[in-house]
């Protein structure tokens, strides 16, 4: 894997940090797409790719489950940047010619990025469909965890392209959220405090 690919990957785990691990571990013990290096190749080892199976079976059930999906991204918030790391110190051609704790940074940045981005964004669907669209966005969300990664490792520069243009997004809509609050002179923070207000006066 490249730069890129390390990239990828760690962004995907921002979403789900078990399938992209598990991908990388059957990937690099089934075929020869990928070569894991000591001591990243314990992510081959059959019992780890057992529990990694257990855990993510775990992890996408909570996920649909709204309120437990909140609870869930926060004590995720330890475990996604960690697999970021792993998934982008493990990878092969990057070791030999960057520090391993640069390489781990990096992964912490990139999938702590896309899990903040996440865990701020669901108890928004949560409050807007009142649950019933957490199941859905947890779908999705699996889906381009799957195909951000095998993208990642097959396809290198799409990756990037769609993770720039990811980025650019959320930029647009934070700048966007920004100039309304300013034009209508209300902080989100005061709207919400205006509405308990209202609420406990009524």
């Amino acid at each position: 894997m490249n730069i890129l690919s390390a990239f990828g990957v760690s962004a995907a785990a921002g979403l789900n940090a078990y399938l992209p691990l598990l991908i990388v571990g059957l990937l690099a013990r089934y075929t020869d797409l990928i070569t894991l290096n000591s001591p990243w190749n314990a992510l081959e080892n059959p019992w780890v790719l057992g529990l990694l199976v257990v855990l993510l079976i775990i992890e996408m059930t909570v996920d649909k489950i709204a309120i437990a999906d909140s609870v869930n991204d926060v004590l995720q918030t330890v475990v996604r940047p960690a697999a970021g790391a792993i998934l982008f110190a493990s990878s092969g051609n990057l070791i030999s010619n960057m520090s391993p704790v640069l390489a781990m940074g990096l992964g912490i940045v990139a999938a702590g990025s896309i899990h903040a981005v996440k865990a701020t964004a669901r108890p928004v669907v949560t409050a807007t469909t009142g649950g019933l669209g957490n199941p859905v966005i947890s779908v999705v969300e699996d889906v381009i965890s799957v195909a951000l990664t095998l993208l990642a490792i097959l396809v290198p520069i799409i990756t990037a392209i769609l993770l720039l243009v990811a980025v650019w997004l959320v930029l647009r809509w934070v700048r966007r959220r920004r100039a309304a609050s300013q034009a209508t002179g209300i902080t989100p923070m005061e709207a919400n405090s205006d509405v308990v207000l209202g609420d406990e006066l009524g």
